[in-house]
């Protein structure tokens, strides 16, 4: 129970982090600046970039190259699987991208939801590698019982929770311009983020199932979080004339993320 109970915590930590993100629609009147919300979105890409590489890829690589494997075969074959794993989420589930215009169309599968059913799913699809990512971060731990790995989990979880207060403010503030009263778009844009404890934890009962698929596992996290990088928020952060925001967010992600996880891992 302990490698669950710490994904509960770690998760739990991400999930908080994303309604306090949220709370910011009762203290607000208007929707977020587009060069502010470019901000943040890129900074979530950076967080994410890096989270990927050094909490993922890297210990992936070490997971497999201790187990007497070739490092970059479960590397270069879960990252794929996360990417294609993402590519069907995204072409079936019905989502809009926040910060769009109503003119945009809905991307996956013809439906009749709602606009803001829309937006909340697209933030509710990239959060689940994230907390994949958290989950399978401290079953690593658990299963080497090392320090440092627990260490690095944490940082990870920090990393997430830090981009996630920035994402429940650009899902809320949306969703209070699409008419929600203030309450509703606190707890639409709060609730977004329950998918992350939900597959932090199950993926640790998974890990523990199938330990040696260990690398395999953190590759497939860090290419389901790679393509929503690629795919929603680096796009997203550079809408408009002057990007330099976004790219500024990125860089920013990344080297706090960077920070984290080698200053604590």
């Amino acid at each position: 129970m302990t490698p669950i109970l710490w994904a509960a915590g770690g998760t739990g930590f991400t999930f908080l982090m994303t309604s306090l993100g949220a709370a910011v629609v009762f203290f607000f009147r208007n929707e977020i600046s587009q060069s502010v919300q470019r901000i943040f979105l890129g900074f979530a890409a950076g967080v994410m970039i890096a989270a990927s590489i050094w909490s993922l890829l890297i210990p992936a690589i070490d997971e497999a190259t201790a187990k007497g494997q070739i490092g970059w075969i479960p590397a270069a074959g879960g990252f794929l699987l996360g990417v294609a794993f993402l590519i069907v989420l995204d072409s079936i589930l019905p989502h809009l991208h926040p910060g769009l215009s109503k003119d945009n169309e809905a991307e996956g599968v013809s439906s009749n939801w709602k606009r803001t059913t829309l937006l909340i799913t697209a933030v509710t699809l990239h959060n689940i590698p994230e907390g994949m990512a958290v989950g399978l971060s401290f079953a690593l731990a658990a299963q080497h019982d090392d320090p440092a790995l627990y260490a690095g989990a944490m940082a990870l979880a920090i990393g997430i929770g830090i981009q996630n207060f920035p994402e429940g403010a650009a899902i809320s503030l949306p969703l209070r311009q699409e008419g929600l009263s203030k309450r509703n778009a606190f707890l639409r844009g709060s609730m977004s983020g329950i998918v992350e404890p939900i597959f932090g934890i199950l993926t640790v009962i998974i890990a523990g199932a199938i330990a040696p698929l260990m690398p395999w596992l953190l590759s497939f996290a860090a290419g389901a979080m790679m393509y929503v990088v690629v795919e929603e928020l680096i796009p997203s952060a550079h809408l408009g004339e002057h990007s330099n925001a976004g790219t500024l967010g990125v860089m920013a992600g990344f080297v706090i993320m960077m920070i984290l996880d080698v200053a604590l891992g």
